[in-house]
């Protein structure tokens, strides 16, 4: 039975190229059009090298300063962590698997001894760093603890920036200038998209070989400091949560006049991505019906016009179904293989929009992910295959196409389905 659906619907393509032509069309350029704006999500969200456990981390992206006994609307100051609060409210934690703590990324020149330096986005973290992302190293290790703990002149840098100074990748041992600063570089790492928010950076330091501790404010409460959290498993989230909480009470009793509040931090990733603002929480439930308002209209736009197409081929095959109901075909019968056809047809264009979609998200990726981050960072963004391929890609583009087809099909294949053996054979 499926083969013969699949010979019917190619007949009708042969049999009427124009109409079968503009279906075509108009169900690869909303294909396309719905995956370019899920491939735009799922690159937020979905895991890849080096945040390849994404489903598996928390993030604390900002916090609120409040007067002690106050509440969060009467914030002292929203923003970024200090490294004493970082430590004492999230390196102590005892359930996940790691814990680093990183500043926001920022700008320094960098140079050789004699050279001409140019200006780098530099990130100071830990050697904690390394675990929780997993970076790909082409030459040397990541600096460790020891290092990290002494505050050692060490960097790890990525491969552009290796060539750049030295031509070369084989740099470990080899010295660079960070603000005139000498540091020794210990490991070089595959150039990091800066799709990977969390991770990305061309040079990491330890943050203690800075005097960035010092940039602090609020009796050392408030600071430049962003901490992200592995857990052994997703299951764990909510122990890590309310670790987090009693370890924040505790922090709070400690402070004289102020206390500190996360606004529902630690996040997933996807709750992450969609924290706008340091002074209030992002509200997911009004942003999945925005998602779903504009997946309805680009569903239902060209499913309408494709409807009348699929009636108007119907029309022509008026005869067609009366002989098939003649013979016993039931209007169950007739109606599924419209479906049917249709199905074919759609998952054909379907194909081909996705195909489009991933060219598109290739040739043009630094304008389709462009970041909305403040800082101007000095790498464009970028994607490559393993990026973009994940079953959840292929599973949307696959429901679409079924949504697509029972949008566009549905009726016009009810109504053909309705019509009379009598009216049928006579072609009315």
């Amino acid at each position: 039975m499926i083969k013969q659906y699949i010979k019917q619907a190619f007949f009708q393509l042969r049999s009427q190229p124009l109409l079968s032509s503009i279906s075509i069309i108009g169900t690869v350029l909303a294909i396309c059009l719905i995956m370019t704006i899920v491939l735009m999500q799922q690159i937020q969200t979905e895991p890849f090298a080096p945040e390849s456990n994404r489903n598996r981390m928390l993030h604390v992206k900002w916090m609120t300063c409040i007067q002690k006994g106050g509440t969060a609307d009467n914030a002292i100051s929203n923003g970024p962590m200090s490294i004493t609060t970082a430590r004492e409210c999230f390196r102590a934690l005892t359930t996940p698997e790691a814990v680093t703590i990183y500043s926001i990324v920022h700008k320094m020149k960098v140079s050789i001894p004699k050279g001409k330096g140019f200006a780098i986005d530099i990130k100071q973290t830990d050697e904690q760093f390394f675990r929780v992302f997993d970076f790909a190293f082409v030459n040397g290790k990541p600096f460790d603890k020891a290092s990290s703990e002494a505050g050692l002149p060490v960097a790890v840098i990525n491969e552009s920036v290796a060539r750049a100074v030295y031509a070369t990748t084989a740099v470990v041992g080899r010295q660079i200038n960070l603000n005139h600063a000498p540091y020794k570089i210990c490991g070089v790492v595959r150039d990091v998209t800066t799709l990977a928010s969390n991770a990305y950076a061309q040079v990491w330091v330890p943050y203690r070989s800075t005097d960035i501790d010092g940039m602090s404010w609020y009796n050392n409460i408030m600071g430049v400091m962003h901490v992200s959290i592995l857990a052994h498993s997703n299951d764990d989230f909510p122990t890590i949560r309310a670790e987090c909480e009693r370890l924040r009470l505790k922090y709070n009793a400690g402070l004289r006049n102020d206390d500190i509040v996360y606004r529902n931090q630690p996040d997933t990733q996807e709750v992450n991505v969609e924290r706008k603002r340091a002074s209030s929480s992002p509200d997911m439930r009004m942003i999945y019906n925005k998602r779903f308002l504009v997946f309805a209209i680009l569903l239902l736009i060209p499913a309408i016009n494709l409807s009348s197409m699929t009636q108007s081929r119907l029309r022509k095959r008026v005869v067609e179904i009366g002989v098939r109901r003649s013979f016993g075909s039931t209007r169950k019968d007739v109606m599924w293989q419209v479906l049917a056809e249709n199905l074919i047809l759609t998952l054909i264009a379907g194909i081909i929009g996705l195909i489009l979609c991933f060219v598109f998200a290739f040739v043009f990726s630094s304008s389709v992910f462009s970041s909305s981050s403040i800082i101007r960072l000095n790498s464009s963004p970028s994607v490559d295959v393993m990026m973009l391929m994940h079953f959840s890609t292929f599973g949307y583009a696959l429901f679409f196409c079924l949504l697509m087809n029972l949008l566009s099909s549905g009726i016009p294949a009810w109504k053909a389905s309705r019509i009379s053996i009598t009216d049928a054979l006579s072609n009315n």
